[in-house]
C-alpha cells in the first residue's frame, strides 16, 4: 500500500504566557510542589536551593512538531527544548525527513542522529530528535487509522497500572495508585539535619500509607556515593522500594558501586536522563541498576526507546519510562519488562489527578483509580490533540 510522503515539518514554542506547565512541566507557579526545596546539584549555592526554576530548569520551554503529508494529515508531538531545538528541527533535520515516506523511521533516526552527532548526542539535540521521531510516529498511526501501540506490537495486557510521582503518597495511596514517589527535599549540603528531615519523611509517610504500598525517593541528581549510601540505609527500615537518580547521570562508576552499597532487596533506578542505547548501555553493561527510566521525549523517541528496550531486556532489567504521558503509555502497554508506569502528579497540591500536558494536549487519557485500560489509548497515533487555544510561535523556518 502506498502512504503519502512527507510534505513539511514545523517546529513551534508555546507564545504569550501559556508556557507554564505542559511538556515543560517544570514550568509551575509558585507554590507548587515539583519546585519547593527540592534538592539538586545546585543546592551547594544557597541562591538557588529553595526554587529548581531560580537556576533556569525552566528556561527552555515547550517543543511542538508538526509533520505534514502530502494529503494534508498532520502528525505532531510536544517535548522539551524550545527555540534551540527549533532551530535544529527547521534548519538541519527537516531535510532528513521533507520527500521521503513517513515510514522509513529507521533511516530517517539513523540520519538525524548521525547527521548531528559532531554537535550532538545528547542533551537539547536528542529533545529534538524525540520530537520529530514522536511526530513521526503520530502521523503513522493517523495514517494507518490505528494507535501506536498497534504498531509496537499490541498490547500485552488489558490495562496499565501506575505509580504516582509528588508530594503526597498518601493521598495518591486514596486515589488507587500503587506506589509513591517523593523527591528529595534535603541535599548533602544541609548536613545531618538535612539527612534527619529525609528519613522522618519516609517514615511519616509509612506510618501514614502502611506496609504494602510502595514508597520510592527521586533524588534528582543531587547526591554523593557516601550521602546516597547513608540515606538508603537510614531509610530501608520503612521500607524504601528503590532510590532514584540518585548522582551525576555521567557517573557510571559512582552508580556501579551504590548498587552495591545498598541495603539486600532495595533496587537502584536511573536514566530519565540518559541518553540514546549508548548511554543505557553503559548503565546495563556496568550492573548501576535495577530499572532503567528513559524519558521517550529526550531519550531519542519511540524508535530508539525500542532498541534501549530491547537491551535492558536481555540484561534482566525493567523498563520504566520517566513520566511523559500517552507518549510511553503506547510503549508501556505493550512490554513485559514494563511492567507499570510513572504518573506524575500536576495538581500543585498533588491532592487530585489532572492531566499531565496541561494545557497542550487535548484528550489526554489519565489513570482512574490508578489504573488505565487500553481502550482509551485506541485512537490513531497517540490519540491527543494539539490545544487550538495554545497560541503557538514558529521562530525559524525553512
Amino acid at each position: 500500500m502506498g502512504y503519502p510522503k512527507i510534505k513539511q515539518v514545523r517546529a513551534y514554542v508555546i507564545k504569550g504566557g501559556e508556557g507554564g506547565g505542559g511538556a515543560d512541566y517544570h514550568d509551575q507557579g509558585e507554590g507548587h510542589w515539583i519546585d519547593n526545596h527540592i534538592a539538586t546539584s545546585m543546592g551547594r549555592y544557597p541562591e538557588y536551593r529553595q526554587s529548581r526554576k531560580s537556576f533556569g530548569i525552566n528556561v527552555l520551554g515547550t517543543l511542538v512538531v508538526e509533520i505534514e503529508a502530502d494529503d494534508g494529515t498532520v502528525g505532531f508531538a510536544v517535548t522539551t527544548g524550545g527555540e534551540p531545538a527549533c532551530y535544529m528541527v527547521e534548519k538541519h533535520f527537516a531535510r532528513f525527513l521533507e520527500g521521503r515516506n513517513p515510514f522509513e523511521y529507521e533511516r530517517i533516526w539513523d540520519q538525524m542522529y548521525f547527521g548531528s552527532q559532531y554537535y550532538g548526542r545528547k542533551g537539547i539535540v536528542v529533545n529534538a530528535i524525540s520530537g520529530v521521531d514522536l511526530a513521526l510516529w503520530d502521523l503513522m498511526g493517523k495514517l494507518r487509522q490505528e494507535p501506536v501501540y498497534h504498531m509496537l506490537g499490541g498490547a500485552v495486557r488489558d490495562e496499565l497500572q501506575f505509580y504516582a510521582t509528588g508530594a503526597r503518597p498518601d493521598l495518591a495511596k486514596e486515589m488507587g495508585f500503587i506506589g509513591g514517589k517523593l523527591p528529595l527535599y534535603h541535599g548533602p549540603i544541609e548536613g545531618d539535619e538535612g539527612l534527619k528531615k529525609n528519613v522522618e519523611l519516609i517514615a511519616d509517610m509509612r506510618s501514614r500509607v502502611g506496609e504494602d504500598f510502595w514508597l520510592m525517593y527521586d533524588c534528582w541528581m543531587a547526591l554523593d556515593v557516601n550521602y546516597a549510601t547513608k540515606l538508603a540505609h537510614k531509610c530501608h527500615e520503612y521500607g524504601l522500594k528503590w532510590i532514584e537518580e540518585a548522582i551525576n547521570p555521567d557517573d557510571y562508576w559512582g552508580y556501579q558501586q551504590l548498587k552495591k552499597n545498598v541495603p539486600a532487596g532495595m533496587l537502584v533506578t536511573t536514566g530519565e536522563h540518559e541518553s540514546t542505547r549508548w548511554g543505557f548501555k553503559m548503565l546495563l553493561e556496568m550492573g548501576c541498576c535495577d530499572i532503567i527510566q528513559p524519558d521517550v521525549g529526550w531519550c531519542g523517541g519511540v524508535t530508539e526507546l525500542l532498541k534501549i528496550s530491547a537491551l535492558a531486556d536481555a540484561h534482566g532489567a525493567l523498563v520504566v519510562p520517566h513520566g511523559s504521558s500517552v507518549y510511553s503509555y503506547h510503549f508501556v502497554i505493550t512490554r513485559h519488562n514494563s511492567p507499570f508506569a510513572e504518573f506524575l502528579m500536576m495538581a500543585p497540591k498533588a491532592d487530585h489527578v489532572a492531566p499531565m500536558f496541561h494545557p497542550q494536549l487535548l484528550n489526554e487519557p489519565i489513570p482512574e483509580k490508578g489504573r488505565l485500560k487500553v481502550t482509551a489509548l485506541d485512537k490513531p497515533g497517540f490519540g491527543v490533540n494539539l490545544n487550538p487555544e495554545v497560541k503557538l510561535y514558529r521562530p525559524y523556518e525553512h
